[in-house]
């Protein structure tokens, strides 16, 4: 029996691989397979890159500095994130904060937000994630992450509310399926401002629960919570730095947030870490305040090394313009495999972030609370079969795909081939059901 409490991307009692390395793209089991690792968000180099191998050792040989005394490499690494990163954004971009991670950045954005505008409330979109920490695992409204226990004969105990939530509507969207509203956007969106007259911040992101980015939704958002005096923050901890097959994903709209947060992707997967990056004006209003907030280890020498490394090797663009040609073949491979599969309800998703939703219950009724493993975690077990892992972010019914930026076009196939030996599961279960 294990003695790590642990919980997986696949649902289930069981543990689906047991992984001992890991190289380029590819995982290294303990009974010695090499499986694509196919969706691991906070890997975008995959495994053992040269440029952050060789930063992490020279990382080893950095003083051991917290937080609270100024360093010359933490100032150098928040430059090289505006001026890399943020190049197009610089008229607006003010300054920058490192985290441990994305959900503490969600977290203290979130905090932050309350004590400039005095208010208590806050908003995000239906199904969204936000993390585990603080109010931003209040923010999370997936209600199988509610932060505290599933009972696996069946209940749950979520952890206390801290403050009143407002859930606003969530985009509607689909590469290929149905969509769940047809409406005009003004129409679904309708009494969203009043909602938001009383939040002191409006936070959203761009792929939570298979959920993807909508540039005039982003702008409706923008507009109502600037209308409503509430902060708008974009959570690009998954879709900033490259996986969108841009910098970030707002950069698809006109709108530009008060407020960025970063992780993931930040520190090539080398390192924990996380970011706040906040608008010119949140910076002035800053000028005589003093943000309260204090972490022996963020901005460590080792995410320090680690996210200069990878801005470095990001910074000439060639990656994102990859990620975005990778985009298409996912998309085309996604939809063909979707018609082939009667268990698929609906494909969407942008540049190397994808989900599959199965049909099956409403999502909103799921908890797990079960030891079983549910559909969408057996789909994955024998994608496993041949050759890939697929991970479900705990769900019932939908899986997603995100491969790191290296992967070539051989492995990406070999991928999809995976998810497509994973569906006939789906399709068995989908007929007997029919």
């Amino acid at each position: 029996m294990s003695r790590l409490l642990q919980t997986g991307l696949n649902a289930g009692k069981d543990p689906l691989i047991k992984v001992v390395d890991g190289e380029g793209v590819y995982f290294i089991l303990a009974d010695g397979r090499r499986l694509i690792d196919g969706s691991n968000t906070g890997g975008p180099l995959g495994h053992k890159h040269p440029a952050m191998v060789e930063a992490m050792k020279k990382a080893a040989s950095n003083p051991v500095i917290n937080e609270g005394w100024f360093w010359a490499e933490r100032e150098a690494a928040a430059e090289d994130l505006i001026n890399i990163a943020f190049g197009e954004e610089k008229s607006w971009v003010g300054a920058v904060r490192f985290f441990l991670s994305g959900s503490e950045a969600n977290d203290l954005a979130l905090t932050f937000s309350q004590a400039l505008t005095g208010r208590k409330e806050l908003a995000t979109r239906e199904r969204a994630y936000h993390g585990m920490a603080g109010l931003a695992r209040q923010m999370t409204v997936q209600p199988h992450w509610h932060g505290g226990l599933a009972i696996q004969g069946g209940g749950s105990k979520p952890v206390p509310a801290q403050v009143p939530v407002r859930i606003i509507p969530a985009p509607v969207n689909a590469k290929y399926g149905s969509v769940s509203d047809n409406r005009p956007l003004a129409e679904r969106m309708a009494g969203s401002q009043e909602m938001l007259s009383s939040v002191a911040a409006t936070i959203i992101d761009y792929t939570q629960g298979g959920i993807y980015y909508d540039p005039e939704y982003q702008d409706y958002v923008a507009n109502a919570a600037r209308k409503a005096g509430s902060l708008w923050i974009a959570d690009e901890v998954v879709t900033g730095l490259g996986r969108s097959g841009r910098w970030f994903a707002f950069q698809g709209g006109e709108t530009r947030p008060d407020i960025v947060t970063l992780g993931k992707c930040l520190a090539g997967g080398s390192a924990p870490a996380g970011a706040v990056v906040m608008s010119k004006e949140i910076v002035e209003e800053m000028k005589d305040k003093s943000w309260q907030t204090y972490s022996t280890f963020r901005a460590h020498p080792s995410a320090v090394a680690a996210i200069r490394a990878y801005l470095s090797v990001m910074a000439d663009g060639e990656i994102i313009r990859r990620v975005k040609t990778l985009e298409g073949r996912m998309h085309k491979g996604l939809v063909e495999i979707a018609r082939k599969h009667p268990s698929v309800a609906r494909v969407d998703g942008f540049g190397l972030h994808w989900t599959v939703e199965l049909h099956g219950p409403d999502w909103r009724n799921w908890y797990a609370d079960t030891a079983e493993s549910p559909l969408a975690s057996r789909v994955a077990a024998r994608a496993v079969e041949a050759g890939a892992i697929i991970g479900t972010s705990g769900e019932q019914t939908s899986l997603f795909l995100a491969p790191s930026f290296i992967i070539s076009d051989a492995e990406l196939d070999a991928l999809l081939a995976a998810l497509d030996h994973g569906l006939e599961l789906a399709d068995a279960q989908f007929e007997r059901a029919a």
